[in-house]
């Protein structure tokens, strides 16, 4: 058992955040997690997002089992077969990535799509006198004993070590990695969720239930990108079952989607404007694209319409350890093109809490297993940081011999061939 001695201050209630709390609660440190939002729900931090394995064996590791098996029960199961399928914005098939699970088989380790907001309610299950809200993180002063996190409200607490996990705009790493700014693609997104069901009729075409699609625009850097998120079960149920101390979030099955734009066509202050704006701009760039996907604005929830600007993190050449490190978008932000940032950063969540408690095992120094995190974590996190900035490009390329040749004459070869993600369904 821990010493209960040994104290974790947590900066950020994210999802990694929150995983990290929820294992070394479990391991028996006195953990506490700070955060600068007023409540848990104040702002929404996105939709549905797809859980691979490393996601799932995090999950495992740092969750109670009740909380795992919640997870399980509230997540969207992937089918026998899944695709991912890249378009040209008429939905002429460009390529497509093929996903096979065996549904008779029985594996932890798949998840499928879990909602965002979900998610982390679960993971706040167990916490709530544990995480602090609307305090927002100054500056951390590093000791030989630990550390001492100060606030802009001018209190501070002490702690044997310091977590940030407060997102892109962490104002620690500032501080700890001073000389990896974060990078602006040039990208800029608005997100919006729509209710599946429409008059009783899915508003995803059957064959395309199973499938995340991303429709290539006209113009470079312009993409639209959806689907769906169908829960197992109905997560009123779930909560009620397993979790009675929460209320679940969302209620009903949804499309997410996002619209990509080059920042110069949109507002520089996009993070300022309200729903109703941004539900205007996703609006009128959803008239260039395919009825379907002009159909998920038009019925969309404007209220759940977000912004996001697409950046990359600077990896790290030398970063000494001390009693202060970072985990998630604090240290290794990357694009959504590739899918892993929310997996990476529970994967983060779960290699920081496995070195910590081997030194409640006595095996190493806390100076010792921050440094091997932050070794590991540097290695796997900014591979993934560059393969979702490479395919960002990709979806930017301006050659328009390249892009005739990917948007035009790659679809028009397929449906010789009778390839068409739509089949007969429209």
């Amino acid at each position: 058992m821990v010493n209960q001695e040994t104290s974790v201050a947590i900066v950020g209630a994210g999802l990694s955040g929150l995983c990290l709390a929820q294992a070394l609660l479990r391991a028996g440190f006195d953990v506490h997690v700070y955060e600068r939002d007023p409540s848990p729900h104040t702002r929404r931090q996105g939709y549905r997002i797809t859980i691979d394995k490393h996601g799932a064996a995090a999950l495992k590791y740092c969750l109670p089992p009740h909380l795992f098996e919640a997870t399980l029960a509230t997540s969207s199961s992937p089918g026998e077969v899944g695709y991912f399928r890249f378009t040209n914005r008429n939905l002429g098939e460009i390529f497509k990535l093929t996903f096979k699970h065996d549904p008779t088989k029985t594996d932890p380790q798949v998840i499928g799509q879990v909602d965002r907001a979900t998610l982390r309610s679960i993971m706040f299950s167990g916490l709530q006198d544990r995480v602090h809200f609307g305090k927002t993180a100054l500056r951390v002063e590093t000791m030989p004993d630990g550390a001492v996190l100060h606030f802009t409200d001018d209190s501070s607490t002490h702690a044997s070590v310091i977590v940030a996990a407060d997102g892109i705009h962490s104002s620690l790493r500032e501080q700890l990695l001073p000389d990896c700014p974060i990078i602006d693609t040039g990208s800029r997104g608005i997100y919006g969720k729509t209710l599946l069901m429409k008059n009783g009729k899915s508003l995803i075409p059957k064959s395309l239930e199973n499938s995340g699609v991303i429709s290539l625009g006209k113009m470079p850097g312009q993409a639209f990108f959806f689907t769906s998120m169908r829960f197992n079960a109905p997560p009123q149920e779930v909560f009620e079952r397993l979790l009675p101390d929460q209320d679940p979030p969302v209620s009903e099955n949804y499309v997410m989607w996002a619209v990509l734009f080059p920042k110069d066509e949109l507002p520089a202050n996009i993070s300022e404007l309200r729903d109703k704006e941004l539900h205007h701009f996703a609006l009128k760039a959803a008239r260039d694209f395919h009825p379907i996907l002009q159909r998920f604005v038009e019925h969309a929830d404007v209220d759940c319409t977000i912004p996001t600007k697409l950046c990359a993190a600077t990896r790290p050449r030398a970063w000494p350890p001390s009693r202060a490190t970072l985990i998630g978008d604090a240290v290794h932000v990357m694009p959504p093109t590739g899918a892993h940032g929310g997996n990476t950063a529970l994967r983060d969540a779960a290699l920081l809490a496995e070195e910590l408690l081997e030194v409640a095992a006595d095996d190493k120094s806390i100076e010792q297993a921050i440094q091997t995190y932050q070794r590991e974590m540097i290695s796997y996190s900014f591979k993934e940081v560059e393969r979702s900035t490479s395919m960002l490009r990709r979806m930017q390329i301006k050659n328009p011999l390249v892009r005739f040749s990917m948007l035009r004459t790659i679809p028009w070869l397929q449906s010789f061939r009778g390839v068409s993600p739509l089949g007969n369904d429209v």
